[in-house]
């Protein structure tokens, strides 16, 4: 019984989060979406009485229809491009950001050898300088030089 309750509770609880028309990200675009205008072919034929009359509306009728496709498919064919450019330019973009940045992590690379290099430099000349005194330290008293 505890058992039915507590599944029972579980469906209600998780199927008013389900069905809540609250907007969410999820169901936001049904309250945002933008309804073309209709379309002036829907509903505009009247069927003539002649059929070379009805044949002729008909044939124009598909005529316009076929130039209204024809532009839609140009704007989408321009968009299209428009996109595949923007994303060839958003590519060149990144790819130079990329370049740049392997550049520069390069040329700190190098100058932090050239430092290592130095500082590697300067701490041999130390320690020989350092063995040389300590040499000249005990050959001066015996008369070697």
């Amino acid at each position: 019984m505890a058992t039915t309750s507590r599944s029972l509770y579980r469906t209600l609880r998780l199927r008013s989060f389900s069905t809540s028309t609250k907007p969410s990200h999820h169901n936001s675009h049904q309250q945002n979406h933008q309804y073309t205008d209709p379309n002036s072919f829907i509903g505009c034929w009247e069927a003539p009485k002649d059929p070379k009359e009805a044949e002729a509306k008909l044939a124009q009728l598909r005529r316009d229809y076929a130039k209204q496709v024809k532009e839609v498919r140009k704007e989408y064919i321009q968009e299209v491009e428009l996109m595949r450019l923007e994303k060839l330019r958003k590519d060149e973009a990144r790819k130079e950001a990329l370049r740049l940045q392997n550049e520069e992590r390069k040329r700190l690379k190098a100058e932090a050898a050239k430092v290592r290099a130095q500082q590697r430099e300067v701490a041999e000349q130390e320690f020989r300088q350092t063995l040389c005194g300590k040499w000249k330290g005990k050959f001066v008293g015996s008369g070697i030089d």
